[in-house]
């Protein structure tokens, strides 16, 4: 099969190589499935430097979280059959960025049926740290005014759309007049462009001096620090940087409790992940490059 590797750590531009290697082979309790579509994440360029949390030994294939189909069944799998469009995060160093890749069981979920490939690789990641930031641990409740950094970015898009199937009133923060009409596209009741315009300073306007109850921050750094100077009295800060990977060792089932839940929103046709560029295979190295650089809206997605 062809599949994207890293041999060496640096930018994924100069490390990443599309190779031909043999094809994997599931083992107990694991899959193997065709891909159909494979999202870039951030977490995809910290491995390839090397300064993610996760690092796989040399040569591995990134590629955290993608769609497929299943083609094949290790011993002890049950639940699932050759055929099933599945979705979640594949076994490193078999990532997404190839044109097979290996699943752990737990780790797959069935796609919604009204997302396609695309839409469905970019699925679970974002709304699932948007679902746990903002509801497990900022208990985020209609009416409350949500404010969301980098709102027309892949984390931030999907916190718009949840904070407003929630109720919430969302306050978006972008920079550059082309995000901004992206992040009013999505929902976005306030949409503030940081080239132009002063966040704190709207919020408090918006909020007649209140300030906004939840604030997403996906940015860190000078948007968290001034993030305190417009937050409202008992509000909450969840810094993505969250640590929702936690929950797949500590707690599984909330996974799948969020999944059910984040899929009826997917029927109701409340969210719907937001695609900034559908690229090739090929396109791996530069795309992620791009994300690395911040020079993406939405989420970039393959497919081989």
């Amino acid at each position: 099969m062809r599949a994207w590797q890293v041999h060496e750590l640096g930018e994924p531009c100069d490390v990443l190589t599309l190779a031909d290697i043999p094809d994997p082979e599931p083992g107990p309790g694991q899959v193997l499935v065709r891909v159909r579509a494979a999202a870039a994440n951030f977490p995809d360029v910290l491995m390839c430097r090397g300064g993610y949390q996760v690092r796989p030994p040399l040569p591995f294939t990134p590629g955290i979280e993608l769609c497929g189909e299943i083609v094949a069944l290790g011993g002890q799998v049950t639940g699932f059959a050759v055929g099933d469009r599945v979705l979640g995060g594949p076994s490193l160093p078999s990532g997404g960025y190839a044109e097979l890749a290996i699943m752990d069981a737990g780790s797959v979920f069935p796609a919604p049926e009204g997302l396609d490939d695309a839409e469905a690789a970019a699925f679970f990641i974002t709304y699932q740290t948007g679902w746990f930031g903002l509801h497990r641990r900022a208990r985020l409740a209609a009416g409350e005014t949500l404010l969301v950094h980098a709102a027309a970015g892949g984390v931030g898009s999907g916190a718009v759309q949840l904070g407003r199937a929630a109720g919430a009133r969302v306050i978006g923060v972008v920079r550059g007049e082309r995000k901004a009409e992206v992040a009013r596209a999505l929902g976005a009741d306030v949409v503030v462009d940081r080239l132009s315009q002063d966040f704190v300073e709207v919020v408090k306007e918006v909020t007649g001096g209140r300030g906004a109850d939840v604030v997403y921050d996906p940015v860190g750094g000078d948007s968290y620090a001034r993030s305190t100077k417009c937050i409202a009295f008992e509000g909450r800060i969840p810094v993505v940087g969250l640590h929702w990977g936690l929950y797949q060792t500590k707690e599984p089932q909330a996974i799948r409790d969020c999944h059910a839940q984040l899929s009826k929103l997917v029927a109701d046709g409340l969210i719907r992940p937001l695609i900034g560029e559908r690229l090739g295979l090929a396109g791996v190295a530069d795309g992620v490059q791009r994300l690395a650089d911040g020079r993406t809206v939405g989420r970039v997605v393959f497919t081989p």
